[in-house]
């Protein structure tokens, strides 16, 4: 493998629950190389598939690089294990030194949803801006923040993680909530994931219909689609004020499945002023640029261009 005069490289790696992808990035963030594979369901099997697709990126470009890995949950500042993962088989154990281990150098480990705010903050939908709120919508519901391309953990390294937080100025009906899994009550997750908006359709609109059938329904003229979707957008809308009201982000960009529901965006971008404490809003609520790829992008961006 060579090693001097090599160009230097980035690599990035998503451990998810059902595949791991790897990604090789140059210094402008341009694609080398990528690859991925089926996410074993043991954990010293995730190792092993992180050290074996970052090895086989390596050989196919001759060179060696930087490691970051996106994963669920996070690297609790009091023990230095892995918690909160829905990849359970990968909670209690220090993850990030394993990685280390196995691949004989640092790895820098962060959330995904962390990745993905940081992905998009380089050189995604928040290219340019100087802070930026990252959101997942999908099965579950969280978020990630970057100043100045520059990821904010937190003391406690769960800075963004606004979907454990209440949904703001509930009405009476909406205090009628199943719990969270969480063990508490009211959680925006449980309003503004995938589940939580199917959930919402069935008991206000009298809607059994998945996520992309409610979109697909509302822009057939489906009044009960309509209504799903403007309640949801209304949720979106006080759930981003609170966040806009603490950190008052540049940019606010939307990842996960339920972001490729256009029909959410105008309302939610509308109903926001109604929330935020300010005579204007000048917070955008924008799609993401990268997709499926912003956390194993942002993974790789966990390094400096030089690593």
């Amino acid at each position: 493998m060579k090693t001097s005069g090599a160009p230097r490289v980035r690599l990035g790696v998503d451990l998810g629950g059902t595949k791991t992808e790897a990604i090789a990035l140059d210094s402008e963030g341009r694609t080398l190389a990528r690859e991925r594979v089926a996410t074993p369901r043991t954990r010293a099997g995730a190792v092993n598939a992180v050290r074996d697709l970052v090895n086989n990126l390596e050989a196919r470009l001759e060179t060696r690089g930087s490691v970051g890995v996106g994963t669920p949950g996070s690297i609790s500042p009091a023990t230095g294990l892995l918690r909160n993962a829905n990849s359970t088989w990968l909670n209690g154990a220090p993850l990030d030194r394993d990685l280390a281990a196995a691949l004989d150098r640092e790895v820098r480990l962060a959330n995904d949803a962390d990745c993905f705010a940081l992905s998009e903050a380089v050189d995604g939908a928040g290219a340019g801006a100087r802070s930026v709120f990252g959101v997942i919508l999908g099965t579950g519901v969280g978020g990630g923040v970057a100043i100045g391309k520059t990821l904010l953990q937190g003391a406690q390294g769960v800075a963004g993680e606004w979907g454990h937080n209440p949904l703001p100025w509930p009405t009476p009906a909406e205090l009628e909530i199943p719990p969270c899994w969480c063990g508490k009550t009211g959680c925006l997750e449980s309003w503004l994931s995938g589940p939580g908006l199917a959930a919402a359709a069935a008991r206000e609109q009298g809607l059994d219909l998945s996520p992309r059938a409610i979109a697909d329904a509302a822009a057939a003229g489906d009044a009960a689609g309509r209504a799903a979707l403007a309640a949801y957008a209304d949720r979106l809308a006080r759930g981003l004020a609170t966040v806009v009201n603490l950190l008052d982000p540049d940019v606010v960009v939307l990842g996960g499945g339920l972001s490729s529901i256009d029909a959410v965006y105008a309302p939610a971008q509308e109903k926001l002023a109604a929330y935020v404490f300010s005579d204007v809003v000048r917070t955008r609520i924008v799609k993401h640029a990268h997709g499926d790829s912003s956390g194993v992008r942002g993974a790789a961006w966990l390094w400096p261009a030089e690593p």
